[in-house]
């Protein structure tokens, strides 16, 4: 228990940045460069039995937000994973809000804010690692799409052991990931529309 606490102690944070303007959803856009680009879906394709359908299927929906940073520079989660192309949409000041496509996956973002929203036609429950999936990027304790480096793993300002891809997501969670270092502070985002 002891080493477990030093390990805990030892986690030095720096002040996380300005969350960026609000956006669309209520939410604070970064802006900052994109982590990568969503992979194209298709209609009727599954990742993870996850299917991309003609609709949003909202019998269960629920949102969680997800933030990355890079050794101390935040990464911005793009608009449209989980949605096929052509994407269609609003521009608004903070980003672009995606309004449709030609399918949308259980899992899926509209904006640039790192809301990841979980819409499906029963109650599911959903890992980060799956969303990656769908996202089209790599995740694991040394790798977070494109960025190589110890990641760190935050879920309400609390450090999660383990896998990252095993984090469950849940309604109004906030998840960090942290490539490298310094570790960043935990940002207060609100889901006021969500």
């Amino acid at each position: 228990m002891r080493v477990l606490a030093a390990v805990f102690a030892s986690l030095a944070f720096v002040a996380p940045p300005a969350p960026g303007p609000m956006g669309p959803e209520g939410v604070p856009i970064p802006q900052v460069a994109i982590l990568a680009q969503p992979r194209s879906l298709h209609l009727g394709q599954t990742v993870d039995g996850i299917k991309c359908e003609l609709s949003e299927k909202v019998a269960f929906h629920i949102h969680a937000r997800l933030a990355i940073f890079v050794n101390g520079k935040q990464r911005q989660v793009p608009y449209g994973v989980g949605i096929g192309p052509p994407l269609s949409g609003q521009r608004f000041p903070a980003g672009a809000f995606v309004t449709g496509g030609s399918c949308f996956a259980w899992l899926h973002t509209h904006t640039g804010d790192g809301v990841i929203h979980m819409e499906a036609p029963k109650q599911i429950t959903f890992n980060l690692g799956e969303f990656f999936d769908i996202w089209g990027q790599k995740l694991s304790s040394t790798q977070v799409g494109p960025a190589h480096g110890k990641v760190t793993a935050l879920v309400d300002g609390k450090v999660v052991r383990g896998d990252p891809r095993k984090i469950v997501l849940k309604a109004h969670e906030l998840i960090k990931l942290d490539v490298g270092t310094p570790l960043v502070g935990m940002q207060k985002v609100g889901f006021a529309k969500l």
